[in-house]
């Protein structure tokens, strides 16, 4: 046989062989690292799911992971549009990001028609949460849970966020965040001072229970506050009926304040600020009078992610030390 007809065959046999080569005692090859990769096993609300990670479609329904998708750059294909105004343009996008609609009528077509690798639903979503499996069995809730420690709660959510888009550790700084604002707040806040949570809307002022007040409530258990006046809560997610003079009996040397009417700029709105402090019922009431009031940003009813309560802390915690 002629030299030349001989070197073709005997490199595509060399080739070959240290391919069987690296197989055998090698790093495992480039296909099995991405088969290895490709899904994640979680723990979200209702117990163990195989996902995509890093999955390309994402369809996010649940306000309490928008600030954090929104600083990790994920892209939506669909979501509640309506439900963030201007706080994440990023995820709400153009027209190329369909709109699912409030969760009172949520348009589950848009959903179909995004055609989702992955659907983060819950919260506000979580009575659709069958629906939802049923276009795309890779569907997460990981939103707080009722009756467990609230804190554990956000720091689960963005771990199992951080799991599914490859961000363990900004995940574990965001968790971090929180616990040092927490560990500040609960160190500057004396405890023989009394607190009351208030919720206001529609130019009203509601009683957020120690506990269970929407935002508010979560303040007394995590920081060890001493509640001003202790009644279980009827609407825990609106806050309850209070007249001003109940309030004023009740003679709090601290207010944090939730003004869930502050984002949508309604005719007729009137601030928390201004049914708090021009109240003519209140203006003896020593957190009034020494200015010891603590009001949620006006952003906080449409987010109330990790980010959210870790500033919230943070606040309590500057407020406290001043």
């Amino acid at each position: 046989m002629h030299p030349r007809s001989f070197r073709p065959l005997a490199l595509v046999s060399l080739a070959a062989a240290l391919v069987l080569a690296g197989c055998a005692s090698g790093p495992a090859a480039p296909a099995e690292k991405a088969d290895a990769a490709t899904t994640v096993t979680v723990e979200d609300n209702h117990g163990a799911i195989e996902v995509p990670v890093a999955p390309e479609r994402v369809v996010a329904l649940d306000n309490t992971t928008f600030q954090t998708l929104s600083d990790w750059g994920i892209a939506l294909v669909a979501a509640p549009k309506s439900l963030m105004y201007d706080l994440w343009p990023s995820l709400s996008g153009g027209d190329e990001v369909l709109d699912v609609g409030l969760h009172r009528e949520p348009d589950i077509e848009a959903v179909v028609a995004s055609d989702p690798d992955l659907i983060v639903g819950g919260y506000r979503f979580r009575e659709i949460y069958e629906q939802l499996k049923d276009i795309q069995p890779a569907t997460i809730e990981t939103s707080p849970r009722d009756g467990e420690d609230h804190t554990a709660e956000l720091k689960r959510q963005v771990a199992i966020l951080g799991k599914v888009f490859g961000r363990d550790d900004e995940a574990a700084a965001l968790a971090a965040d929180l616990d040092a604002a927490i560990a500040d707040a609960r160190t500057a806040y004396d405890p023989t001072q009394t607190v009351m949570g208030l919720i206001t809307s529609g130019g009203k002022i509601a009683y957020a229970a120690p506990g269970e007040g929407r935002g508010v409530g979560t303040l007394f258990p995590t920081l060890g506050l001493t509640p001003a006046l202790e009644r279980a809560a009827e609407d825990a997610s609106h806050g309850d009926d209070i007249s001003v003079e109940a309030i004023a009996a009740a003679n709090p040397e601290w207010l944090f304040v939730l003004d869930r009417d502050a984002m949508f700029g309604e005719d007729g709105y009137v601030s928390a600020k201004d049914l708090v402090e021009n109240s003519e019922a209140l203006k003896n009431v020593p957190a009034v009078q020494k200015n010891q009031i603590v009001y949620l940003d006006g952003s906080f009813y449409l987010d109330e992610g990790i980010q959210a309560y870790t500033k919230l802390y943070r606040s309590a915690a500057e407020a406290f030390a001043s």
